[in-house]
């Protein structure tokens, strides 16, 4: 297990850890207070407890090294953990709407507001803390399982603060209703929260283009763009869970022999590595540059085959790498 992994798993543990004392926190909230919104809270944390367990599962497997049936590692798991969790966290959201609603139709009394209010508000506090470290970590690591879970918290802390809102105004108002109002209020909230996460995970699942992370490699090639790089085209990029794998087409000169040509290879690739810490691996061909098309784009000077002179160079943008074919003057 590398380095990376083996501190993503432990910060999992941790997660799981806290999300366990937070719960036991909530629940002891909720038979001091009776308050269905305090129990939304509790319900939540049921999901932060399983979803941290399968998050930690999921870092188990992706630290795995590659093997002849998982050629490109066990990386993609997490994004099933994150979709897992997603889903967790709608179901969650929906079942504190009925009870909220179920409240609504047939309230019941609320007792102890104080204590509750005091042990919510620490565990918010925690909350947020643990999660946007875990989200921290996860993007210095590249670990959506981390991201999810840390987002999850989170988000959990922003529902927690609104609900202490709501039974701060309870506690003074003694307006019964309030109680439900609160709980559907965040109901909701977290069944955006749960999507968010889900539609993430799909999209890593799917392989959908990543532009931000285009942009960050367009960016670093461009830096150290040599004379010799005509142009890139046909740029993927699939994320392994912080195993980034790249495929691109590089034009070069024509005439330059195999070792010129893997020597500018070697630009792109040392540029990356150093900018992803060596969690990126490759698959670049290279194609020869044409004459009659591509002259007046390449700034090489003192080129032996030129036939037109240089006009300007095309600068690397995402739209021009993603696209299939080789950049001419237009």
């Amino acid at each position: 297990m590398s380095d990376i992994k083996k501190m993503n798993f432990r910060v999992q543990q941790f997660l799981v850890v806290v999300s366990a004392i937070l719960f036991i926190l909530k629940i002891a909230a909720f038979y001091l207070t009776n308050s269905v919104a305090i129990l939304t809270d509790a319900l939540e944390s049921i999901v932060n407890v399983v979803a941290g367990f399968i998050g930690l599962y999921s870092l188990y497997i992706s630290a795995k090294p590659r093997d002849a049936d998982h050629p490109y590692g066990h990386g993609k798991v997490e994004f099933l953990s994150a979709a897992v969790e997603g889903t967790l966290v709608i179901v969650a959201g929906f079942v504190i709407l009925y009870e909220a609603i179920h409240n609504l139709a047939f309230p019941h009394e609320i007792k102890q507001m104080d204590y509750g209010i005091i042990l919510i508000a620490i565990t918010a506090i925690v909350n947020y803390l643990v999660g946007e470290y875990c989200v921290r970590t996860g993007k210095k690591n590249n670990s959506l399982a981390l991201i999810a879970s840390g987002t999850h918290l989170k988000s959990d802390t922003y529902t927690t603060v609104g609900l202490i809102i709501g039974l701060i105004l309870l506690y003074f108002t003694q307006i019964k209703w309030l109680d439900s109002a609160v709980a559907i209020v965040f109901a909701f909230i977290i069944i955006r929260t749960g999507y968010v996460i889900l539609r993430e995970s799909v999209s890593g699942i799917m392989d959908e283009a990543d532009e931000t992370l285009i942009t960050q490699i367009v960016t670093e090639m461009a830096k150290h763009r040599s004379e010799n790089l005509v142009d890139i085209h046909h740029l993927r990029v699939v994320n392994y869970a912080g195993l980034f794998h790249i495929d691109c087409h590089v034009t070069v000169p024509w005439y330059l022999n195999v070792n010129e040509a893997h020597d500018q290879i070697d630009v792109i690739t040392n540029t990356l590595q150093a900018h992803f810490q060596g969690n990126v691996e490759f698959s670049i061909h290279t194609d020869g540059c044409i004459p009659a098309t591509q002259c007046g784009l390449c700034a090489k000077q003192n080129c032996p085959e030129r036939k037109s002179p240089f006009i300007k160079q095309v600068a690397w943008t995402i739209e021009n790498v993603t696209q299939n074919q080789k950049h001419i003057l237009s």
